[in-house]
């Protein structure tokens, strides 16, 4: 075992000593020496040892590999020694004709240590194997390897081992891009070459590696291209969309917003001016920078700017002949905005046809809003069963109102109907692309396609898939590409990338305005009317008890006079305005079933619309109130409730339970008992529910958000059943102002100034 030793045993026979000149000595201890202390312990006198030193030393850092693992393994060098971290005790270097220890420099090594360990969160050190681990998924994700050479170049530490890598043998090279853009008449002919040094990538591998989610291709030398971030953020998503065509990528018209990161790639002049008119269009319009196209005379609307410019987006959409969402917030007047469009657009062409979809609930809002805004605009709703079932039936009508329900009954016919717009209200509606209205909405045949959705994202990314691809098929590829590339990253992974991508792609598309954004062009409060259609058998039961109603009062009217049948007429109203609410909070005998379209228009508008802001609903009839809390539970919508029997200490928690606590979001108040002396001004939205005929009660309860303190703009909404004694209340207020401080006053006092012909009219 003690062979290899013979060599240097000889070099002492035959006495054990050895002599040395002392003009040989400094080379005789540094090559001879220095080399023995490999093999085997060496002792010198104090004569010959030097005062210590302890330097900061320089940094090497060996690169390996080890199974899943970029292995970082760091040298300290101290004068021409280099050690590891396995090493242990005091260096001893040669010095002239000395040896010189050298104590570690512990804190300085430790520093090195602390600043690689600090280069990944995943990075590990191993105190048995003298070095640091990283996962090779680390190494290659994002530019993390650019900036560990740019780290390394920094401290001056050289980073050697690279030919001894195999699998994570990564190119020093960032990518370098050019790109050449044509524009052909539906699309933009695209040439990308990338290379890494010498080494040249091909688009089919760029596309692949991106496709799996890889941020490197590999490269003809063995080695990996790394794409940095900032790479991936200017040119990943040219790659996701294009079409590879004979080695370039072909971009469809629609997709002209991805090439915004590349305008400073674009030499084309006359490319480079189409895309920048393109976007500074897009800009001016968002800017409300433009007025060259103000909103016809026939319309009996005031607009406001904001209106203003969502009606020339509209005129922009239509020029470039691209669909899109209006995304206002809910209030600010979406309908107006697209009516105003939809009369230009008659005013130009005296022969067309739109089609408006929407919620059964919005049929009569789209009729009122029609007669109120555009009077000259001839309309029809077709719905029920006696609606048309041809198209000849349309001959005489400008706008066509149906609901999804019904055009999905109706496609096979629908869909032979040349529209000039089809107009998708609460277009949500089509978010699942699987549903069997989303599938019949793409069957329309219309020249221009409008979308109008307050929140076109509920739940999740994939919301907006399907209504984009009604109004732009192919913008954003197919559902799976969809899925994989944009609502899986964004939904599940949180990619911020895949994020920013899908803005890009759909900006031009889409205008969204939220309350706060347009806040100074509001009025402090805007009350707005909700017609809501009863289905079938709310309906039924509804007529039976009105034409039972109708006979006995009237008779009893005929009989005693007016003045008699005060109670029989309150109490028969009052009946009919619970059944409007729902059949089952009638105190009946027999309970009836609820049938309760208020209660579904109602959590509709809260899961739909309302988004962030707080709402307060309020209910004459506590057993209504009842149903919405148990709406409210079944679809986890956290709120707060008093009525007049909560004591003042339930009513100060539940209040402040509201104002204080963001995810509280709504206030379930009965009318009478939240009338005064509440200030609840972190709601913006007030619902009633079952309107009150003395409009002064209503006011109040409005007023319990709008008032002293309160930052926002309020949207108040009346829920009205269509063709019930609800909406012929407000049409017999409308012709007997007087009446409406008469009618049911808070103590239920006799109705002063109705006639026999007023009741006979509320009970048709």
């Amino acid at each position: 075992a003690n062979l290899r030793f013979i060599p240097l045993i000889n070099e002492f026979l035959p006495t054990g000593e050895m002599q040395i000149q002392q003009s040989e000595w400094p080379s005789f201890l540094s090559e001879k020496v220095m080399t023995w202390r490999k093999e085997i312990p060496v002792s010198f006198d104090d004569s010959l040892i030097a005062q210590s030193i302890a330097p900061k030393p320089s940094v090497r850092l060996y690169l390996s590999e080890r199974d899943n693992f970029l292995v970082l393994q760091p040298a300290f060098i101290y004068g021409i020694t280099e050690i590891r971290l396995s090493y242990e005790g005091e260096i001893l270097i040669p010095h002239y004709d000395k040896v010189q220890i050298i104590k570690r420099n512990e804190e300085a090594e430790a520093a090195t240590l602390k600043m690689l360990q600090n280069l990944h969160s995943d990075m590990k050190l191993s105190k048995t194997d003298y070095c640091l681990f990283l996962p090779s998924e680390a190494v290659l994700a994002g530019s993390w390897f650019f900036r560990f050479m740019d780290e390394m170049r920094e401290h001056n530490i050289p980073v050697l081992g690279f030919e001894n890598l195999k699998r994570l043998r990564i190119s020093t090279f960032k990518p370098k891009t050019e790109v050449h853009v044509n524009s052909e008449i539906d699309w933009f002919d695209t040439s990308v070459n990338v290379s890494f040094g010498e080494q040249q990538v091909t688009i089919t591998d760029i596309k692949k590696a991106i496709g799996n989610h890889q941020q490197f291709v590999p490269l003809s030398d063995g080695s990996i291209g790394l794409l940095p971030e900032e790479w991936l953020k200017k040119y990943g998503l040219l790659i996701k969309m294009g079409e590879n065509h004979d080695g370039n990528l072909r971009l469809k018209k629609i997709h002209f917003s991805v090439l915004d990161a590349l305008l400073e790639d674009v030499d084309e002049e006359s490319l480079l001016q189409d895309l920048q008119e393109r976007k500074e269009t897009l800009a001016a319009i968002i800017d409300r920078d433009f007025s060259n196209l103000l909103p016809p005379a026939e319309l009996k609307a005031e607009l406001r700017p904001y209106q203003q410019a969502g009606f020339q987006w509209l005129a922009f959409l239509r020029e470039a002949r691209w669909g899109g969402i209006l995304a206002d917030d809910m209030g600010l007047g979406k309908t107006v905005q697209a009516l105003a469009y939809l009369q230009q657009f008659a005013n130009e062409k005296s022969e067309a046809r739109f089609l408006v979809i929407c919620p059964t609930t919005l049929m009569y809002n789209w009729e009122a809003e029609i007669r109120k805004f555009t009077p000259g605009l001839r309309h029809i709703i077709h719905h029920g069963t006696k609606r048309a079932n041809n198209v000849k039936d349309f001959a005489d009508f400008q706008i066509v109102i149906t609901t999804y329900g019904t055009m999905r009954s109706d496609i096979r016919w629908l869909r032979d109907q040349r529209f000039d717009y089809v107009i998708l209200d609460e277009s949500q509606a089509i978010k699942n692309p699987q549903s069997q209205v989303a599938k019949a909405s793409l069957l329309l045949n219309a020249e221009n396609k409008l979308a109008l959705s307050g929140t076109p994202v509920q739940n999740n990314t994939f919301d907006l898939y399907s209504q984009m691809n009604f109004l732009n098929p192919g913008l954003l590829g197919s559902r799976e590409f969809f899925s994989n590339e944009f609502a899986m990253p964004i939904d599940k992974f949180r990619e911020e990338n895949a994020t920013q991508q899908l803005k890009q792609l759909t900006y031009p598309f889409m205008l969204r305005r939220t309350k706060e954004q347009v806040a100074k062009d509001l009025p402090e409060k805007t009350e707005t009317i909700l017609y809501c259609e009863m289905g079938a058998e709310q309906r039924k039961i509804y007529n039976a008890y009105r034409n039972t109603y109708k006979e006995s009062i009237l008779g009893l009217i005929d009989e005693r006079g007016i003045a008699r049948a005060q109670f029989s007429i309150l109490q028969g109203l009052t009946r009919l305005r619970q059944i409007c609410d729902s059949p089952a909070i009638l105190n009946e005998d027999v309970r009836l079933p609820n049938h309760s379209v208020k209660s579904e228009e109602l959590i509709r508008e809260i899961t739909e619309n309302v988004g962030h802001h707080k709402v307060l609903v309020f209910s004459q009839f506590l057993g209504m109130l009842a149903i919405i809390r148990q709406q409210l539970e079944a679809a986890n919508i956290p709120y707060v409730y008093f009525d007049g029997s909560s004591s003042a200490a339930a009513r100060e928690v539940a209040i402040q339970e509201f104002q204080n606590n963001e995810a509280c979001r709504v206030f379930l108040i009965s009318l009478k008992a939240g009338g005064i002396g509440l200030n609840l001004t972190a709601a913006d939205y007030v619902y009633i529910v079952d309107p009150w005929w003395n409009p002064a009660v209503e006011q109040q309860a409005i007023d319990r958000t709008h008032r002293i303190g309160q930052t926002k703009n309020i949207f108040a909404y009346r829920l009205i059943c269509k063709d019930t004694i609800e909406e012929k209340m407000l049409q017999l207020q409308e012709r007997k102002l007087a009446l409406a401080a008469d009618l049911v006053s808070d103590d239920g006092a006799a109705m002063k100034r109705l006639t026999r012909d007023d009741i006979q009219f509320l009970l048709s």
